[in-house]
């Protein structure tokens, strides 16, 4: 079995030596650490000195720009671990797409991972059919996880828990099979083993990460 020093700041060789199954287990173990308060101890210093030129991130992370969900701390990575992608909703457009598609195709990253998160005000929003500004055309894209929650016909608002819940994780399952369908790039790779792309779920109550 493949060993990784989460300590040391991921290598080309040490990148091209993990699976997509490995990168899943990597984040998995880091999020475990993260939610048992037993974080690896780096040298963020040395790290930057040590990415200063180039990098190797072993996963790209698709998640919302909630304050409350910074992928490396959530996951215990250190610079130049993870590629992080964060859009309120964590929806995927063009611009999310080709900087996925870099970060796999041409910087070698072995997963994807669509991270949602628990009482996320962006599907609330969309929820309550908020208009405001750019927000309202930025919300539209969270319409389609709202149409395709068809087992909850009452208060399909923000103050039902379970309802935000479902569009959320219509959300995360729907953004993975737009990575899927739109690019074929991407589609490809997975097809061939060489990335995974999974959903997750973050709970903003305990810290822990529920995988698809």
């Amino acid at each position: 079995m493949i060993m990784i020093d989460n300590s040391k700041t991921i290598t080309k060789d040490v990148q091209a030596s993990i699976t997509p199954q490995l990168a899943i287990d990597i984040l998995k173990s880091g999020n475990q650490r993260f939610t048992e308060n037993k974080m690896v101890s780096r040298n963020l210093k040395g790290q930057v000195s040590d990415t200063s030129t180039g990098q190797a991130p072993f996963a790209v992370v698709l998640g919302c720009i909630d304050s409350r969900v910074p992928a490396e701390m959530v996951f215990d990575q250190g610079i130049g671990d993870i590629f992080n992608c964060r859009i309120a909703g964590n929806f995927v457009n063009t611009d999310i797409l080709g900087s996925m598609e870099f970060g796999c195709k041409v910087a070698g990253s072995k997963v994807i991972v669509v991270l949602g998160h628990k009482s996320c005000g962006a599907v609330k929003g969309a929820c309550d059919s908020v208009e405001l500004g750019n927000l309202t055309s930025m919300l539209a894209n969270i319409q389609p996880a709202i149409d395709a929650v068809t087992e909850i016909t009452e208060e399909r608002n923000s103050g039902n828990a379970a309802f935000v819940q479902a569009v959320s994780d219509n959300n995360v399952a729907m953004a993975v099979e737009n990575i899927r369908k739109h690019s074929p790039v991407l589609k490809e790779m997975e097809d061939n083993g060489e990335i995974a792309i999974v959903g997750a779920m973050y709970d903003i109550a305990d810290g822990s990460v529920a995988w698809y």
